[in-house]
């Protein structure tokens, strides 16, 4: 998992991550998830908003995350849920240990060539892998002009239609499904000061970048008298089974 450059940013930005970033719609969980599976690893956990939606549901879960702050923020809001340090590429975790992994918002960080053979590693036989990825609708305006604003071009390329997995796993199974993000004017601000691509900015840059967000946000004729935001996602959602 890439600990470098932009992917290393995210814990300067947990908090914020914590409060702004949805979670994930239950269909999405109940298609990545077997039925039968038990102990369930979320890999890259980050502040563990996948990781809340396996422990609501009575899963064993154990979260690996690679950077601290974020680690911390997981372990706050869930106190019950074992955590560690560790990467993709390096869990920590005993061989054929897991039913399922499941990798949110993150698989796009990895180096495949290393991170697939430890997820084998560490699945049970027959055991899944499974990818998901919240991605917004710009089809609604002022969600469009606001993300023209934020990322100007400098996004992560997430490939949530075809990432690279590869043997020892089968062949790719997709399913994409939308939600409403609810949330309010701090909430979009936050939303956007977690990106990894803003974060990164010189101080001076940021401040202006997210001022000019507050700009639209208060101008914007769509949003003109709401305090509720509703901002729209397709979740994107790859799954593939360990074979022999």
């Amino acid at each position: 998992m890439d600990t470098s450059g932009h992917a290393r940013s995210f814990g300067a930005a947990a908090g914020q991550y914590a409060r702004a970033r949805p979670g994930y719609p239950a269909d999405a969980v109940d298609w990545l998830v077997p039925p039968a599976a038990r102990r369930v690893l979320d890999l890259g956990a980050g502040t563990g908003k996948f990781t809340a939606a396996l422990a609501a549901r009575a899963l064993d879960v154990v979260a690996v995350e690679p950077s601290e702050r974020m680690l911390a923020e997981l372990t706050a809001a869930l106190p019950g849920v074992p955590a560690h340090r560790g990467t993709a590429e390096a869990t920590g975790l005993p061989d054929a240990s897991v039913d399922a992994v499941v990798v949110a918002q993150a698989w796009h960080w990895v180096d495949p060539a290393r991170a697939v053979g430890e997820v084998a590693r560490v699945l049970r036989p027959r055991g899944t892998l499974g990818l998901v990825w919240n991605v917004r609708d710009d089809s609604v305006p002022w969600v469009r002009e606001v993300w023209a604003l934020a990322q100007r071009g400098v996004e992560q390329e997430m490939q949530v239609e075809d990432p690279v997995v590869g043997a020892p796993f089968g062949p790719l199974e997709r399913f994409v499904t939308g939600f409403e993000h609810v949330t309010d004017r701090a909430g979009v601000l936050d939303l956007i000061a977690s990106r990894s691509y803003v974060i990164v900015l010189p101080e001076a840059e940021r401040t202006a970048l997210l001022g000019e967000v507050a700009s639209v946000l208060d101008t914007h004729p769509d949003l003109r008298g709401r305090t509720e935001l509703r901002l729209p996602y397709r979740t994107w959602c790859v799954r593939t089974r360990l074979e022999g």
